[in-house]
C-alpha cells in the first residue's frame, strides 16, 4: 500500500510541476509580450549617417526579445515566477529563440541540459505580439523555451519531507507490529508458563494430602491407636507433610507479595559467615543423605553486611537447595562455598557438580515460574520460584548475583552484596 502510495504521489507531483512550469512559461510570455512588441514596428537607427544596406535591413528588422531585455533580466523574472508558483528550489535552464528556431539568449547550462532528453524536460512556450499591436501578423513568433534538468531527481527532493513523513510513519507501523507480535508471544510464554506452574503446585499439594489421609486412614485402625509407638509414627508423618504444605504455601505467598513489590526489610547488622553455617546445619540431614561434601572457604576478614535476616538467610537457603536438587545421580554432591571482601563488597561464591545448565537456561534461570528442563526425569520438585525469589532478595539489598555454567559440569552463583559501611576492608 505505501508503494502504491508512493507510485501515485510521485505521478502526482510531476504532474503538478509541469503544470506549474507551463504555467511559468505563459505568465513569463503574457508579461514579455506586452513590453516588447509594444513600441514601433520598425527600428530607425540612431546614427547620423544612415547607409543602404546593413543599416537598412536592420531598419526593416521588427524588434525582438532581447532588444528589451537581457539575460539576467529573463532569468530573474521566470525565478520570481517559480517561487510564487510555490517551487523556490526548482533548477532550471532557459532560452529565447527567434522564428528561425535560432537562439537569441540562453543560460550557461541551457544546452546540457536541453539535449539531455532522459533526464530533463523541456516546455516550449510561443512569443506571438499580441491582437491589435502593430506587430500583429507581421511580428517574430519567437519561443520560451524552459528546461528543467534532472526532473525526476528534483521531484523526488520537492518530497523529502513528505517522504521522511512516510518512512517514520513506516516505522511506527512495523514498530507496533513487533511489539504486539512479542506481547503475544511473551503472552503465550507466560501462558505455558502459568500452566505449568499450576500443575507442579497441584502435584506438590496432592503428594502430601494423599500422605495424610493415608496416615489418618492408619490411625483410625484400632491395632494402631493401641500401639502407641505406630500412633506417634503416623501423627509424625502428618506433622511433617503438614510442614511441607505451610512451606508450600509461604513460598506461593513471598511470590504474592513479589509481585506487588511489597518486600518489606528490617535491616540489621548480620554476619555472612554466621548465617552459612547455620544454613548448613539445617541442611545437615539432606547432606549427608545425599553423601555431600562440603569445602567451606570464608576467607573474607569482614563478613558484616546490612541484610534482612530471614530473607537473606531463605536466600543461601534456595542456592544450597539448588545445588542439592540438580545434583548427579551417580556422584556424590560436592558443594564449594568462599567468601571474599572487595571494595567493600562481600563477594560469595555457591559453586556445584551438579548437572549443569545450558545457555537458554543462564539466561532465564532468574524468571519467575521457569524450570530447567530435565529431560524425561521429574525427581526435582518445586514451583520455580526459588531463583526469581533469591534475584527480589539480592536486588531488594543492592546487591548483584550471576551465574556460571556449564552443561554436565555444575553450576557456580556468585552473590555480590555491599559490607556495612562501619566495617574496614
Amino acid at each position: 500500500m505505501q508503494y502504491s502510495w508512493l507510485n501515485n504521489l510521485l505521478a502526482l507531483r510531476k504532474e503538478q510541476v509541469l503544470t506549474k512550469t507551463d504555467q511559468v512559461g505563459v505568465n513569463i510570455v503574457t508579461e514579455l509580450q506586452k513590453v516588447a512588441y509594444n513600441g514601433p514596428s520598425l527600428r530607425f537607427p540612431k546614427k547620423q549617417t544612415f547607409r543602404l544596406g546593413n543599416d537598412f535591413l536592420r531598419l526593416l528588422k521588427p524588434q525582438s526579445i532581447q532588444d528589451k531585455y537581457s539575460k539576467n533580466d529573463i532569468y530573474k523574472k521566470i525565478r520570481d515566477a517559480f517561487d510564487d508558483e510555490g517551487l523556490k528550489k526548482l533548477q532550471f535552464e532557459f532560452a529565447v529563440t527567434d522564428n528561425n528556431d535560432e537562439i537569441e539568449m540562453q543560460t550557461t547550462d541551457f544546452a546540457k541540459a536541453f539535449w539531455d532528453t532522459t533526464y530533463s524536460k523541456t516546455r516550449y512556450t510561443p512569443i506571438i505580439p499580441e491582437s491589435g499591436t502593430a506587430l500583429e501578423g507581421i511580428g517574430p513568433t519567437e519561443h520560451l523555451i524552459i528546461v528543467v534538468p534532472n526532473f525526476d531527481k528534483q521531484v523526488w527532493h520537492s518530497l523529502q519531507w513528505v517522504l521522511i513523513a512516510a518512512a517514520v510513519f513506516m516505522l511506527i507501523i512495523i514498530a507496533a507490529f513487533y511489539v504486539t507480535v512479542r506481547t503475544l508471544l511473551n503472552q503465550k510464554k507466560l501462558s505455558e508458563i502459568k500452566s505449568d506452574f499450576i500443575n507442579n503446585m497441584t502435584h506438590e499439594f496432592k503428594t502430601p494430602l494423599a500422605t495424610i489421609s493415608l496416615a489418618i486412614d492408619a490411625i483410625k485402625n484400632e491395632k494402631v491407636q493401641n500401639d502407641k509407638t505406630k500412633l506417634n509414627y503416623f501423627s509424625g508423618i502428618i506433622k511433617e507433610e503438614n510442614k511441607r504444605m505451610n512451606k508450600h504455601v509461604e513460598t506461593i505467598l513471598q511470590a504474592a507479595l513479589l509481585d506487588k513489590q511489597e518486600l518489606q526489610l528490617n535491616l540489621q547488622a548480620l554476619s555472612v559467615h554466621a548465617v552459612i553455617n547455620e544454613v548448613l546445619e539445617n541442611f545437615s540431614l539432606q547432606l549427608k543423605d545425599k553423601n555431600a561434601l562440603i569445602d567451606l572457604h570464608l576467607d573474607a576478614e569482614q563478613d558484616d553486611i546490612k541484610a534482612d535476616e530471614i530473607h537473606f538467610t531463605n536466600l543461601i537457603s534456595n542456592l544450597i537447595d539448588n545445588a542439592l536438587k540438580y545434583a548427579k545421580e551417580t556422584i556424590a554432591p560436592h558443594i564449594i562455598i568462599t567468601t571474599q571482601a572487595i571494595n567493600n563488597n562481600l563477594i560469595c561464591t555457591i559453586e556445584d557438580n551438579g548437572i549443569g545448565m545450558n545457555k537458554e537456561t543462564v539466561k532465564r534461570v532468574f524468571e519467575k515460574f521457569y524450570r530447567a528442563h530435565t529431560g524425561n526425569v521429574h525427581n526435582v520438585k518445586g514451583f520455580g520460584l526459588g531463583m526469581s525469589y533469591v534475584k527480589s532478595v539480592i536486588d531488594a539489598h543492592g546487591g548483584k548475583i550471576r551465574v556460571d555454567s556449564v552443561l554436565g559440569k555444575g553450576t557456580t552463583f556468585i552473590v555480590e552484596v555491599p559490607l556495612a559501611k562501619n566495617t574496614n576492608t
